[in-house]
């Protein structure tokens, strides 16, 4: 198939350091290539990838202090893609909502995955406008809180089954954080659950500047506290593998309907185990007893250290490859583009009367 992939331009695909989603629009668009489909991915012009790359910025948006606001270039890039969409069989956005208003002309070749929170109160009313666009949830909890949609699927991240090696053996007997200081993420919980335990704690965290001041008056002063935490900072891929893999487990104690949780399969991937609050997509990621501890309380997480011994970190590294590689989500996705109304059908028809091969190709 000829498939766009349509991506946020505040990151990098993939993002130098923090990005979940344009971390997952890189893993999805090297799996799809590989796997034999042509694919232009419209992204910031810093991006590295192995399909055909539409640079619409210089460089990724968050990186450029000149830019305000970075509505105007994603508005250029949707100008970029409709004037190439005939070429597509399909056509995939990873940006919410922008783009909805112009892709009307060719809204059966389109899908969109959500992946943020969605029970905020100005969404009902904006997807109701627009019941007929092919929407993708990234679990089934983070569909609650919306109106009636066209929903394509529930389709689960993915990454690259190679991409962070399992460490199976006894590693630095720490427990880990990572991922962004704010309130909903609860790092004072991870503090907490540390200092009871008895167990160093180290935090690898972006702090964003809205979260500056959560930081500075309710975490660092914690950090300060509690002589078993180091708070690292943001760390990039390359770190990431063995962060995770020497801990003991993550804790991922958020208080919030967490959409998805790329971290928790990061961890996974690692044969580390995961601690993390009942919350969103939790029960659909994590096995309780094989890939972690679902908790409800702190006592409950404490207890959770206590009892990691009794985890196998081959079983949790072998419940992410059953469930988690970019193999499998990009499959799911190509059976998803597959059944779109107007997919391999009106882009095939439009080359075809330029006189172009419609490489419609069945991929195993």
């Amino acid at each position: 198939m000829k498939i766009a992939q349509i991506a946020p331009l505040a990151e990098s695909v993939p993002p130098k350091l923090y990005g979940g989603t344009e971390r997952i629009v890189s893993y999805l668009t090297e799996e799809l290539v590989r796997q034999g489909h042509a694919v232009t991915l419209f992204a910031s012009g810093d991006s590295q990838t192995s399909a055909e790359l539409v640079p619409v910025t210089d460089m990724a948006l968050r990186l450029n202090p000149a830019v305000v606001d970075t509505i105007p270039y994603h508005m250029m890039m949707l100008e970029q893609v409709r004037r190439r969409a005939d070429e597509f069989d399909a056509l995939h956005f990873h940006i919410d909502m922008l783009h909805l208003p112009m892709v009307q002309d060719f809204i059966g070749r389109t899908v969109t995955t959500l992946h943020g929170r969605l029970d905020l109160p100005d969404l009902p009313p904006f997807y109701r406008t627009f019941p007929r666009h092919s929407l993708v949830s990234i679990s089934d909890h983070q569909r609650l809180p919306m109106p009636p949609v066209n929903w394509g699927g529930t389709i689960y991240h993915g990454l690259p089954a190679e991409i962070l090696a399992p460490r199976l053996g006894r590693g630095e007997d720490y427990l880990a954080f990572l991922g962004r200081i704010s309130p909903e993420k609860r790092p004072d919980r991870a503090i907490r659950i540390a200092a009871r335990s008895g167990l160093k704690l180290k935090i690898a965290a972006k702090i964003d500047t809205v979260d500056r001041a959560y930081w500075e008056q309710a975490i660092a002063p914690l950090v300060d506290h509690y002589p078993n935490v180091e708070f690292i900072g943001e760390i990039n891929e390359q770190q990431k593998a063995h962060f995770l893999g020497q801990a003991s487990a993550l804790l991922f104690p958020i208080d919030w309907p967490e959409p998805f949780g790329l971290v928790m399969i990061e961890a996974m991937a690692c044969g580390t185990p995961v601690i993390a609050f009942r919350c969103g997509s939790v029960p659909e990621v994590i096995e309780h007893g094989v890939s972690g501890f679902i908790v409800a309380t702190e006592d409950q997480a404490v207890a959770a250290v206590a009892a990691l011994p009794h985890l196998d970190r081959a079983r949790v590294r072998g419940a992410f490859d059953a469930r988690f590689t970019a193999e499998r989500m990009a499959a799911d996705y190509v059976a998803l583009y597959r059944r779109l109304p107007g997919a391999r059908t009106e882009a095939a028809r439009l080359r075809r009367q330029r006189g172009e091969e419609a490489e419609l190709q069945v991929v195993a």
